[in-house]
């Protein structure tokens, strides 16, 4: 095996390391059920990256350039997709707080609730 060979062998196995580590990030939006941490445009620009090495592996015929891109790109895409589902179920649940903590206060003296006035500000910016 030639040194080159040894390093192609290096480099792919580097690669398809480098495809799964998103997975950690995945186990932890799951664990901690919230993205919130979480850059997505980071993320975004990756999958932009990933899919440039894709087309120019393709452009080379190299398979490998190719086959750890994709992985990668599926990876980090799976990985934006449970970031916004958590980034939803983030605001479903903050508004479910709200609704709660008003229900427990009851109704202000003009008869809206401490929901009504924080979605108010919320629309108003």
């Amino acid at each position: 095996m030639t040194t080159s060979d040894f390093l192609a062998v290096g480099a792919t196995f580097a690669g398809l390391a480098m495809a799964l580590s998103p997975v950690l990030q995945i186990r932890r939006m799951l664990r901690t059920r919230s993205s919130n941490d979480l850059s997505l445009l980071y993320l975004s620009l990756l999958d932009v990256g990933f899919i440039m090495w894709v087309a120019y592996g393709l452009s080379i015929g190299n398979w490998v350039v190719v086959a750890t891109n994709t992985a990668s790109l599926t990876f980090m895409t799976v990985t934006i997709v449970v970031a916004l589902r958590y980034r939803r179920g983030s605001a479903r649940r903050a508004t479910a707080a709200l609704a709660a903590e008003a229900d427990a206060k009851g109704p202000k003296a003009d008869g809206t609730t401490l929901v009504d006035a924080q979605v108010s500000e919320a629309r108003t910016g």
